[in-house]
């Protein structure tokens, strides 16, 4: 049976900025300005689907319809910290969007990722949600953080990441078969730190200059 992989989505656009993005020189400015942008791209695809409705639309010539899909039913829910990183880009497309948060921090005794901090908004039976995070690794905080969503309720949930790991992708693939994964690049392995190669190094650490 083959790997499960993410939907890489495959643009020259973004395989351009990725490629800006990896590089160690780029400022931690464009770094930022990068992330906004490739996430930009990725939400085109990951909202394929979102719900439409019919409106009317008064043009300058004629009454003509058009469709228009309900902003404030999808919810944005990046994984703290370098999540954040991706929100501001979504919402330039989509600026009536939702922000939820869930917080992980990594146990160093288990390893294993606990939750500090979650907030998303009331019904989520009838929202779809959007997680996003640049780096999908070993894909632990991911699976935790769906699953927390949908102890919650959630039920229609996509996750979107900048660079993606094997491993990490298998990880949700077994853990959240049912959740799309959208990506930018699909890396070739973690190193022993659980590093993703080539990777970009800690995304967090170069958004907040933290490193």
């Amino acid at each position: 049976m083959s790997e499960p992989k993410p939907r890489v989505v495959e643009h020259p656009l973004i395989r351009h900025k990725v490629a800006c993005l990896r590089d160690k020189h780029t400022p931690r400015q464009r770094f930022r300005e990068l992330l906004g942008e490739i996430a930009a791209f990725l939400t085109y695809e990951a909202t394929i689907g979102l719900r439409e409705d019919e409106v009317i639309v008064e043009t300058p010539l004629e009454i003509t319809t058009g469709r228009s899909v309900r902003e404030d039913a999808l919810v944005l829910v990046p994984i703290l910290r370098a999540g954040l990183g991706m929100v501001e880009g979504i919402l330039r497309l989509l600026p009536a969007a939702r922000v939820g948060h869930v917080g992980l921090q990594r146990d160093e005794e288990t390893l294993e990722p606990i939750r500090y901090y979650g907030k998303i908004p009331p019904g989520p039976e009838r929202l779809t949600f959007l997680v996003v995070d640049p780096m999908l690794a070993t894909g632990g905080s991911a699976s935790a953080a769906l699953a927390w969503l949908k102890e919650n309720g959630a039920r229609d949930i996509r996750f979107m990441c900048v660079v993606a790991a094997p491993e990490g992708a298998a990880r949700l693939a077994r853990d959240h078969s049912d959740v799309p994964v959208y990506a930018a690049v699909l890396d070739r392995q973690l190193n022993d730190k659980g590093y993703i190669l080539p990777g970009l190094g800690d995304a967090g650490d170069r958004l907040y200059g933290t490193v």
